[in-house]
């Protein structure tokens, strides 16, 4: 398996593996696909600020992706990093999420970031939340009820792990 950037050809396997997640899981709460057009988008706007959209592949294709963007867009969490991470079906629980993710830290941390959150949707998702606590995220929380997808009420799981010097000091702009 090789970790690297995502580019333009790997968006339609990157939306098929999305695609699933949103019509068939809790992990994220979209209930639309959204189009290549739209996840290339996404892509772009992400790239553009300089933070990762990484990719997993083997032969057999893009096996997952993950990406990292400023936790929310008001200056303030400036040094706050959100990861999103997905991972095709038939290849789940083999450690591609977790290479990923160890990757996306590395890259956070290397741009300046000094927090890393996870909003895990679905507290019932064991696998990503285990991911996260093997890469060191601590449990920051749970919304409780926040999302309604198909048919029933489902937690958030809020996650956070810090990054290089953390809180210990105040980066310098």
């Amino acid at each position: 398996m090789q970790i690297r950037a995502a580019t333009t050809a790997d968006i339609p396997e990157m939306q098929a593996i999305y695609a699933y997640h949103v019509l068939h899981g809790t992990g994220t709460f979209e209930e639309i696909p959204p189009s290549i057009e739209e996840l290339a988008a996404r892509v772009a706007a992400v790239t553009a600020r300089g933070w990762s959209w990484l990719v997993a592949v083997d032969a057999t294709g893009v096996l997952g992706y993950a990406y990292y963007a400023q936790y929310k867009d008001r200056t303030a969490y400036r040094f706050t990093a959100e990861d999103s991470v997905y991972v095709r079906e038939d290849v789940r629980g083999q450690g591609v999420g977790k290479a990923l993710v160890a990757q996306l830290l590395a890259d956070a941390t290397a741009k300046g970031f000094r927090q890393m959150v996870a909003v895990v949707g679905d507290a019932e998702n064991v696998g990503s939340v285990g991911v996260h606590a093997s890469l060191g995220f601590t449990r920051a929380g749970v919304l409780r009820a926040t999302g309604l997808k198909f048919g029933h009420w489902l937690d958030v799981v809020m996650m956070q792990r810090p990054l290089g010097n953390g809180s210990r000091d105040v980066p310098q702009d």
